[in-house]
C-alpha cells in the first residue's frame, strides 16, 4: 500500500507522523514501523506517531520507538503531533488529546508548542543521581564537561545494567546557572543519544528543583538540537501544572510504499 506521511522535528528530535483516523496503518507490525524509522533504508526518525480519533478529546496519540515497539510518552513527539493536528485544522489554538499516560492539554502560537505534562508525585534522590517518571522513566545525573562526555557508552551502561530489561532513559546534566541546565540524553528504544528528549528535560528540571540545585520554577534547558523550557508548580503532592515548551516544525510530506 502507498502510505502518506509527514515528517516533523522538535529541537532535532524527529518523527514520522501518520494520519490514522481511518485506521489504515498496520500498527501491530513492528518490522514496518522500524523500517520506516530506519535512517538508511527508510524515512528516518527517532520514532513514529499515529494520530487517531478519540471520542472525548481532539485526537489520540499513539507513539512507537524507532525499534518498532509501542512506547511510553514522548514529550517532543507530543509537541510535534500538536503542531500536526493544528496543520490538519483539528483545533485553533488550544487542544486536548489522549496519550498512553493520560490526558494532555496544549496550545500553539507562532510555531511554539506548550504541552502540559502529567503530574509527578515523586522525584527519587540518590547519592549520585535522581530518578523521575514524567510519562517515561528517566535517570538524571550531573556530570562535568558535558560537551565531551561519552553519553553513548555511559548511557547504554546505565540503561541496561542499572534498570534491567525494561531500562530507563538516561540524562546527563551540566548546570550553567541557577535556572539553566544543559542536557544530553541516551534514549531507550532508540538505543542512542538523541538531539533532544522532552520527557527527559522535564525530568531534569524537576530533579534539579527537588535536589536543591535551583529554586526556580521556570527552567531553560539547552539540548544538542536547540533549547527547551519547562515550568511547573510545587505543592505538597509533588509537581503540577508542568509545561514543556519549545518549537515543533514541519519538515516535509511524502509517500512511501509499504
Amino acid at each position: 500500500m502507498n502510505l502518506t506521511f509527514y515528517k516533523y522535528q522538535g529541537t532535532g528530535n524527529d518523527f514520522v507522523i501518520i494520519d490514522n483516523r481511518s485506521n489504515i496503518f498496520p500498527k501491530d507490525n513492528a518490522d514496518i514501523i522500524s523500517s520506516l524509522c530506519n535512517r538508511y533504508f527508510g524515512i528516518g526518525a527517532d520514532g513514529l506517531i499515529l494520530l487517531e480519533n478519540d471520542n472525548d478529546t481532539d485526537f489520540r496519540m499513539v507513539y512507537y520507538n524507532a525499534d518498532g515497539n509501542e512506547s511510553t510518552m514522548c514529550g517532543n513527539g507530543g509537541r510535534c503531533i500538536v503542531a500536526f493536528a493544528h496543520k490538519l485544522e483539528l483545533f485553533e489554538k488550544n487542544t486536548s488529546f489522549i496519550a498512553i499516560d493520560g490526558l494532555h492539554h496544549a496550545s500553539i502560537e507562532n510555531g511554539i508548542v506548550s504541552l502540559q505534562m502529567i503530574d509527578v508525585n515523586e522525584v527519587s534522590i540518590y547519592d549520585t543521581y535522581c530518578f523521575a517518571n514524567t510519562g517515561s522513566p528517566h535517570h538524571v545525573e550531573l556530570v562535568e564537561n558535558l560537551d565531551s562526555y561519552d553519553v553513548f557508552t555511559e548511557g547504554r551502561d546505565i540503561r541496561n545494567n542499572v534498570y534491567g530489561k525494561e531500562g530507563s532513559n538516561v540524562n546527563f546534566v551540566e548546570p550553567l546557572n541557577d535556572s539553566t541546565f544543559k542536557v544530553r540524553t541516551y534514549e531507550r528504544g532508540v538505543e542512542d543519544e538523541t538531539l533532544a528528549c522532552g520527557t527527559g528535560v522535564t525530568a531534569v528540571a524537576l530533579a534539579m528543583h527537588a535536589s536543591g540545585k535551583t529554586n526556580n520554577s521556570a527552567i531553560t534547558l539547552p539540548v544538542k538540537g536547540g533549547e527547551l523550557s519547562v515550568s511547573f508548580e510545587k505543592n505538597n503532592n509533588g509537581y503540577t501544572n508542568i509545561f514543556l515548551i519549545g518549537p515543533a516544525t514541519f519538515v516535509f510530506k511524502g509517500e512511501i510504499t509499504i
